[in-house]
């Protein structure tokens, strides 16, 4: 049996639940992604240089990188039990405090010169407690999110999940581009990469107090009710799980080639200068985030299934023309980026809302956070090393065949998915 939760335990300002989830979420993931953009600098100071291949430092850079995208299951296995146990703000605020610990301890990451193979641990340990902190925001916010939404509005308030995320992937992305037009390359080397993480910190503690404010969504009967194992979502719902891994598998590969590996691609195979490839990603995310909210109001009225087949299988024909048709120039990088945007939204703007409705509210958050983060970490989180790595053995032809594929199998879960845009939340 279906029902919504309770009126008596539905926040009375759907308003303020929105901008309490999105505002420390943006955040988050501006803390996440400001080592994605300035990868190169982080490579010249923490790690050593290959005697014959310059790529060796960006190569260990994007490991770790990867590296953190590991914990992100561990995250959301732990910050998603806290969520179904305790309450989804409970686990918001041990998120963003989190983030904010590890973004600071990033800024002060040694370089290797000074300190050697130390360095290099530091910045490890960094990115595992973001990796961590990353994971558990996904699934708490996720369901924070649409259990806030009101009735028809679930792929509404599910579109700001992404929202919330490109806007704090868009300051890290602009914060960065000014750094790099304003700055030598010897400050920029010196001290300048480390300015972003330093000011992550800082807006860590805003985005806690902001959160401070938001009212509880779990109901009470959930409250009362005994409490869920660790394991639980996993042991009773793996079909469901399973499910989670193949809807998020292309999205994941197309979405972080296309919001923050694609610069770094640019510039290693089309030659295109570091600043204007950095420019470019900023103003396709300021695009990119425009279209969530019309994504979510179409699959609200329309259905989540046809908004996710669009996605799928235009990024599985259009995603080697579009990487192959890079060069270098400014305004084909824009287009490319611009197109994969488009397509990207059917799936960024419903993947909270497809995700919370597969799983019943007593092991919604932990439920969501484990397949899908260990999803992440295997595709997305691995995306830019396996570029690079392409580009270095000397096939980087293959990579956008590898996106391709990835998308081809997801659509194919996708024509066999339920469609749940209408139905009630499970209980």
């Amino acid at each position: 049996m279906t029902e919504t939760i309770a009126t008596k335990t539905r926040p009375a300002r759907p308003l303020r639940q929105l901008l309490a989830a999105s505002v420390g979420n943006a955040v988050e993931w501006y803390d996440w992604y400001a080592y994605t953009f300035l990868a190169t600098y982080i490579a010249d100071q923490v790690f050593p240089k290959g005697a014959d291949n310059s790529l060796v430092p960006l190569l260990s850079t994007f490991a770790v990188f990867a590296v953190g995208f590991f914990m992100r299951p561990v995250g959301g296995l732990l910050m998603g039990a806290i969520a179904d146990r305790r309450g989804r703000r409970a686990a918001l605020t041990v998120t963003i405090l989190l983030m904010g610990g590890s973004s600071l301890l990033v800024g002060l990451t040694p370089t290797y010169a000074a300190a050697g193979v130390l360095a290099p641990v530091v910045l490890v340990v960094a990115r595992l407690l973001q990796g961590l902190s990353v994971g558990g925001e996904f699934a708490a916010s996720t369901t924070f999110l649409i259990e806030s939404a009101g009735p028809g509005r679930r792929g509404l308030f599910s579109s700001f999940q992404y929202v919330s995320t490109t806007a704090g992937q868009l300051v890290a992305s602009g914060v960065a581009t000014v750094l790099v037009n304003t700055l030598s390359d010897e400050r920029m080397n010196g001290w300048g990469w480390r300015v972003p993480f330093v000011l992550g910190a800082v807006l860590s503690l805003v985005g806690f107090w902001i959160r401070q404010g938001a009212r509880e969504t779990r109901s009470e009967e959930q409250r009362q009710g005994p409490r869920p194992g660790l394991f639980e979502a996993l042991r009773r719902h793996p079909r469901e799980s399973l499910l989670i891994c193949g809807i998020t598998a292309g999205g994941t590969i197309a979405y972080y080639t296309w919001t923050s590996y694609l610069p770094t691609y640019a510039e290693l195979n089309a030659g295109i200068d570091k600043s204007d490839a950095l420019l470019a990603g900023t103003i396709s995310l300021a695009f990119f985030a425009l279209l969530q909210p019309l994504g979510g109001l179409l699959s609200d009225r329309f259905g989540r299934r046809p908004l996710l087949l669009f996605f799928g299988l235009g990024f599985a024909l259009l995603s080697v023309p579009l990487l192959h048709a890079l060069r270098d120039s400014f305004a084909v990088l824009l287009l490319v980026q611009c197109a994969g945007m488009i397509l990207l939204t059917g799936f960024t703007s419903i993947s909270a809302a497809v995700n919370a409705e597969i799983f019943p509210p007593r092991v919604r958050a932990a439920g969501i956070g484990f397949p899908y983060s260990l999803t992440v970490a295997l595709f997305g989180g691995t995306a830019p090393y396996v570029g690079t790595l392409f580009k270095d053995l000397g096939h980087s032809g293959l990579f956008p065949w590898y996106v391709a594929v990835l998308c081809l199998l997801s659509s194919a879960v996708y024509l066999r998915l339920p469609e749940t845009a209408h139905r009630e939340l499970r209980r």
